[in-house]
């Protein structure tokens, strides 16, 4: 039987996708798993080494990476130059994750692996469920997504005047469902991208990253506030 559903399943992503875009696919998750393993080495030095932490200059070199990577044309030959670029922004990335998991630890040092499983299982189901479905379905999304993502910003600024705990958890619930959705949107934006010619692997992996950041964060703080406000009802 299970070999059936493997057969089924491996016929269906055969089906949907041309063998160039498989092959691009393929490219785009391998360099996605590699700056996701930077990410992690990025929190890990923050967590237990004096030689950088999280501050303005990580946030800035993050920044600054990003924005020489996306100004950077794939011409076939700065592969090495870009993938280098992708590395230090998810370095810098993880750093200034490092005061959350710092958080986090000093509430219960497992919520940091169930919010990585939870991101990991929640960005395999999306992305098959994006990969699997008819071509173009999800791309009418992007609209709605970036209109959600602003106003959630916006709600987030005026946050900082009122303190609201509803609006704080209303940014973090809707928040976490708009950036699930942006998962789906973006890897068959990808797909489109790659059969209509933009072979930019690097580029698109940098799009799946930032998804897959934005879910860990949310649900890190998600399962971190739950478990601070039941060690607080336990104690009173």
């Amino acid at each position: 039987m299970a070999g059936i559903n493997l057969q089924g399943f491996t016929r269906g992503l055969t089906e949907n996708l041309e063998p160039g875009v498989r092959k691009h696919l393929k490219n785009v998750y391998a360099a996605f798993m590699l700056a996701t393993l930077s990410a992690a080495a990025g929190g890990y030095v923050h967590l237990f080494s004096s030689l950088i932490g999280a501050g303005l200059m990580t946030s800035l070199g993050a920044l600054g990476c990003l924005m020489w990577l996306m100004m950077t044309p794939y011409d076939g030959k700065n592969q090495i130059q870009r993938l280098g670029l992708l590395v230090s922004f998810a370095f810098f990335t993880g750093c200034n994750l490092g005061p959350l998991l710092q958080l986090s630890i000093m509430v219960n040092p497992s919520l940091i692996i169930q919010a990585l499983l939870g991101t990991s299982v929640v960005f395999a189901c999306f992305s098959l469920s994006a990969l699997y479905a008819p071509r173009g379905q999800y791309l009418y999304l992007g609209g709605t997504l970036l209109s959600a993502l602003s106003t959630l910003f916006w709600l987030s600024i005026l946050n900082i005047f009122f303190g609201s705990r509803l609006l704080f958890q209303v940014n973090l619930y809707v928040g976490l469902a708009v950036m699930c959705g942006f998962i789906i949107f973006d890897t068959q934006n990808i797909t489109e991208k790659a059969r209509r010619g933009d072979k930019d692997y690097i580029k698109h992996s940098v799009e799946l990253f930032i998804d897959f950041v934005a879910v860990f964060k949310r649900l890190l703080i998600i399962l971190t506030d739950r478990e601070a406000q039941n060690k607080k009802r336990r104690k009173d």
